[in-house]
Formats: C-alpha cells, structure tokens, sequence
C-alpha cells in the first residue's frame, strides 16, 4: 500500500466528509477596489481580480502589482494561506478561478475578488478548488452579459472534500511533484525556444560573414512566381469542412471546396495576427486578405518559410503607417528583401531549424508534446486523488 492508502486507511476508513466552504471558512469577504491608475511600483502589495486570470497559477508567494494604502478606500487584507477568488470574467468555464496565497506579506485584496480564510492546508485547496468537480460548481448560476459574474453566496455553496489534515499533506506532496515536473519542461522548453531563435538569427543573418560573398538578396516578387489572395469571406468557413480555410487567424479553420492544390506559403494580411506565417502543401483555400504565394524560383520553401517568420513582421511593423494598426499591402510583400544562399546551402539551414522547430513548437513531438502528455496525466491524478468515498452518517 502506498503511504496515502495506509494515511486513508488509518484516519479516514469509514470515507472523508464533503463540505461546503461556507463550512470551513473562518471568514469569506469581498475586497475593495484598486483601479488601474493606483497601481505602483512599489508600495503595499496587491492583486486586481483580473490578476488572477493572467498572472497567477493556484498559487503564488509574492504580488506583482503595489499601491498606496493610504489612497484606498474600505481597505481588505489577504495574509498567507487566504484563497482568492475571481468573480468577474470572460468565461464561464473560468469563472471564479482560485488562487492561494502562499507568501508572508499583509496584501491588499482589489474588488471583484472574494477572499476565504481557513484552517486547512492552503495547498491542498488550491488542488482541490481546481478539479472537473470544483470548475463544474463555480460554473453554476452565473449571469451572463457582457462578463460573467459569481457572487459570495456562490462561493460559499462550493462543496469540497475535506480529509484529516496528514492526508492533505500527502495529497499535495504528490501533486506537487507533478507540477514541479511540468515546470522544469516548460523551463526547458523556453531555453529551447531562445536557443532556436539564436541560431536561426545566426543562420539567416547574411551581413558582415563571409558567407555574404555567395548570397543574392532579392525581393520576395522575384522568387515567387505567384502572389495573391484568396477570393471568400469569413463566412465560408463550416464545421467539419475537408480543407484547411487560411484566414488571418494564426490556425486555419475547414472549408468544403479547395481553390488551390500546391506548396504555398500563406500570410496573414491584417487583424492581429498580421504577418503570422503558414506552410502548407496540398489542397486548401484562402481568405480574401490573406496573401498566397507559390511557384518558387531558385529557393527552396521551406527556407524562406523560416525566413519570412524570422523578419516579416519587423518589417511589417518598420513600414506601416504610424500610430495605424499594422497591416501589409501586395506591394510591400513585392519589395520585401530576401537573402538567396546557394541550394546546398538553404537545405543545411533547413535541416538544422528544422530540428529546433520540432523540438519547441510540434505538438505530436518534441516538448510541447511532452508537456502536454504530462499536464494531462497531472489532471487524471489530481482529480482521481480528491475523490473519496464519502463519510455518510
């Protein structure tokens, strides 16, 4: 038996009691607004409900923003071990997310957050307030407008299991270790992500090598045979359509009729995602602001794929018009400059960012995938942990 089943076995055999948080808590209360421009650098330290949806995981030790207390009206503290939690949103799969303080510092709680004091292992809350189970409950009875509202007595009803306090311990010595797991490959992953893009920028940055003396720089018009736009609106995408519809969306969605049967490259023309690149071989079709070229002369596509994803949107950004939303016009992707190596060249740059892309960007390979499989096996866990027979009686 493993030492969670001996701890269960031991001080909960007849099943762990379900609670409400009304039941548990020493104290639930709603903070006091902090708007935006009475944010500080420095300060007594605070969090802002939308914070909580952006800043923090289900748990943090220190506050990112601060603020003059003496300018804050009806004043409500945070302290170590207090959940908050989020009553305002966009969502209402995320409504009412919950954070927990760890850290040892007296904060300031901002409005729309609902802050929970307690005599259990703040740890195994946070856990425990993030399961199907929790999310499900917070997802109740919501008004929905423009944003997605929760309220106190909502979050009172939240029912959670509460075991003996050696069992929560275990519990989030288990998880921790999952989650400590996931952090060291996202770690990783980010040092991959600024190594590939050091040695992409070494490897297509032509100047002052000698490599320049064997490189031609043309415009993007001379290689590309073709270069032109798709012809249907935004409303020709469907469900579950056979081909990829490229709009200026980073992801493509699905269409019935395909307009294009080649190896193309496709660029987003405005919204966005201006600039955002896509390689695509096969039968697909295209927004009428998205730019499609293909027919390449004396380059190989993958090549300039990278290229154009290293320094289009510089470009995009160096050439649009100041203080307008960037965009790009037909006769500014003409004239962009592109440096030509020889073949052999090109493909040895390939093969090298290829390798680089895989590693940091494929999610059926490589670490995204891997963060993936175990950010998954971390929720099967999670919520197979915080389910107990309940104690009835």
């Amino acid at each position: 038996m493993s030492r969670l089943d001996l701890l269960i076995a031991e001080l909960c055999p007849d099943g762990v009691e379900y609670k409400t948080l009304a039941e548990i808590a020493k104290e639930i209360y709603r903070g006091s607004g902090i708007k935006r421009d009475q944010v500080t650098e420095t300060g007594t330290p605070c969090v802002r409900y939308g914070e909580i949806y952006t800043t923090y995981n289900i748990w943090f030790e220190s506050c990112m923003s601060h603020t003059d207390a003496k300018n804050i009206a009806g004043k409500k503290y945070f302290e170590y071990g207090d959940v908050l939690f989020a009553i305002t949103g966009e969502s209402v799969d995320e409504i009412a997310k919950s954070s927990v303080y760890i850290g040892h510092e007296k904060c300031l709680a901002g409005g729309d957050i609902v802050v929970m004091k307690h005599n259990e292992n703040p740890k195994y809350l946070a856990y425990a307030l993030t399961t199907i189970d929790a999310q499900i409950q917070k997802s109740k009875g919501k008004v929905k407008s423009k944003v997605v509202h929760s309220n106190v007595p909502a979050i009172k009803a939240i029912m959670v299991p509460i075991p003996p306090l050696p069992v929560q311990q275990e519990i989030v010595r288990i998880l921790d270790a999952f989650t400590t797991l996931e952090a060291e490959l996202e770690a990783e992953l980010e040092a991959r992500k600024e190594q590939y893009e050091y040695y992409r920028n070494s490897l297509l940055s032509f100047e002052l090598t000698d490599r320049v003396l064997s490189v031609r720089w043309v415009s993007l018009g001379e290689v590309c045979g073709t270069i032109t736009t798709g012809r249907l609106n935004a409303n020709a995408m469907v469900v579950d359509g056979k081909y990829p519809f490229f709009t200026c969306d980073a992801t493509p969605f699905y269409i019935d009729e395909y307009a294009f049967d080649t190896d193309a490259i496709l660029i987003s023309g405005n919204g966005s995602q201006v600039g955002h690149i896509n390689y695509y071989n096969g039968k697909f079709n295209a927004y009428q602001r998205t730019y499609v070229i293909f027919n390449f002369r004396g380059v190989e596509t993958a090549y300039l794929y990278f290229y154009l994803k290293a320094y289009l949107r510089v470009y995009i950004t160096a050439h649009s018009k100041k203080g307008s939303v960037p965009y790009i016009t037909m006769p500014m992707l003409q004239c962009f400059q592109v440096p030509i190596p020889p073949i052999e060249e090109q493909t040895r740059i390939v093969a090298i960012l290829d390798r680089f892309d895989t590693l940091t960007n494929d999610i059926t390979q490589g670490l995204p995938a891997e963060i993936a499989a175990r950010r998954k096996q971390y929720e099967y866990y999670r919520d197979k942990l915080l389910t107990f027979k309940e104690k009835t009686g």
